[in-house]
């Protein structure tokens, strides 16, 4: 009875890890991407890194040419290594389909992680968007040595949404609202900033053969300001 107690205990604090994980995409140089499955930007050992194995993985060049790319799993590291072609500011993206899922008496829902990040720089203005290619997107705007955020859902900003910010140094993040353009406020302080946001739509279907009533779609962004 005790056995089957803890085991029970073990799977509940499973879950409750795995349902604050996120899908991040973070720069190792110029030239290489880390893909982690986490509550933070470092790996986490404890939850397995193939559950985002079925990921479709990118590249778009400042050309706006689009390149899928190939991963390799690192499983003692606890994450998926990208190498990106080319040079200049390119984007990384991973559309990650992660199946759907239900908690307790809660409506099952479909859940989707949208990850980008940058290498080689960030480029000025909104430049750093995926267009139409993502429902879900964060798209950074540098300006005069500042960064602001857009929250965009379906290519038009989302106003009055709530975005978690975290900024370089910080343990925790902080939680804003877009205003009516869909932007956050601006930050000066150089370094990695981590912003992610929620988008859930209600909607009935059914995929793979299991039946879902809503879409819930997460959106992820690491950016360097330097």
């Amino acid at each position: 009875m005790r056995r089957l107690l803890f085991t029970s205990f073990a799977l509940l604090i499973s879950n409750t890890v795995a349902s604050a994980h996120f899908v991040f995409l973070v720069p190792d140089s110029d030239s290489v991407v880390k893909a982690i499955f986490s509550d933070s930007l470092s790996p986490d050992k404890n939850v397995s890194i193939d559950k985002i194995d079925n990921s479709k993985v990118w590249s778009v060049d400042e050309t706006g040419k689009a390149t899928e790319l190939k991963w390799t799993i690192d499983k003692d590291g606890g994450f998926y290594k990208i190498e990106v072609p080319g040079t200049g500011t390119r984007m990384v993206a991973v559309n990650t389909d992660y199946g759907i899922l239900q908690r307790g008496d809660s409506k099952p829902f479909w859940l989707n992680y949208y990850s980008k990040t940058l290498v080689g720089g960030a480029p000025s203005g909104g430049k750093a968007s995926l267009g139409g290619k993502v429902p879900v997107e964060i798209v950074p705007l540098v300006e005069g040595g500042k960064i602001r955020f857009v929250a965009r859902v379906n290519g038009k900003p989302a106003p009055k949404l709530e975005v978690s910010v975290t900024v370089p140094g910080a343990e925790k993040a902080e939680t804003l609202t877009t205003d009516e353009k869909g932007t956050t406020q601006s930050f000066d302080k150089p370094g990695r900033y981590a912003v992610r946001f929620r988008h859930v739509e209600t909607k009935s279907g059914e995929e793979k053969g299991k039946k879902y009533d809503e879409v819930r779609s997460y959106a992820t962004l690491i950016v360097d300001l330097k």
